[in-house]
């Protein structure tokens, strides 16, 4: 996965909208928020730093080439046991790491939606392909001519009505662009005299 981000970040261009969706599992550890690909077995703490991508490094990275706008979706504020050989050695009643959800984000010119608020946990889809989250997200992402923030707000909307208030996504954003359209329609226009 380091590498297929790395080949991302190398391809954005000054003025590109940059996307970035990422699922899966996601850990705040020492004040950084790590994103952990589901196949990956459970870490240590020393271990995040090779394994774990660091998500605000991924953000600076793609702000550093001057993108026009970057969007960043995050479906991934899980509960996440870290594994601690200290913990481990004092025996299996002593309680391990622990990371609940991640912590907010913040880069100029940048919007980011996580699946739910900092500090707290999205609702795992039982027998679902997709997160809550996700579901949504795909639900609404293909409206055509509506600016990003409002498809949010229609995601939030069935997120918090589906969980029935226990999961509320949250969404940062530092746009100096108005109007950010991922997907447009032609409308039918009157042909020109």
């Amino acid at each position: 996965m380091q590498h297929a981000i790395i080949d991302f970040e190398n391809s954005t261009e000054q003025g590109d909208m940059v996307l970035f969706y990422f699922a899966g599992h996601g850990i705040q550890w020492e004040n950084q928020n790590y994103l952990i690909p589901k196949d990956i077995p459970t870490l240590n703490g020393a271990a995040l730093n090779t394994r774990a991508i660091n998500a605000q490094d991924i953000l600076n990275n793609l702000s550093d080439r001057n993108p026009y706008v970057t969007i960043f979706l995050l479906d991934c504020c899980r509960n996440y046991h870290l594994r601690n050989p200290e913990v481990d050695a004092r025996g299996p009643n002593v309680s391990s790491s622990k990371s609940v959800g991640l912590k907010a984000m913040h880069k100029a010119g940048s919007l980011i939606a996580f699946a739910c608020a900092p500090g707290t946990i999205a609702i795992e889809g039982k027998g679902q392909r997709n997160g809550l989250f996700t579901k949504h997200l795909l639900k609404h992402i293909k409206t055509a001519n509506e600016d990003i923030q409002m498809i949010l707000r229609d995601v939030t909307d069935g997120v918090i009505e589906e969980s029935k208030s226990e999961q509320i996504p949250f969404v940062s954003a530092s746009l100096s662009k108005k109007d950010i359209y991922l997907c447009s329609e032609q409308r039918n226009q009157p042909p020109k005299p």
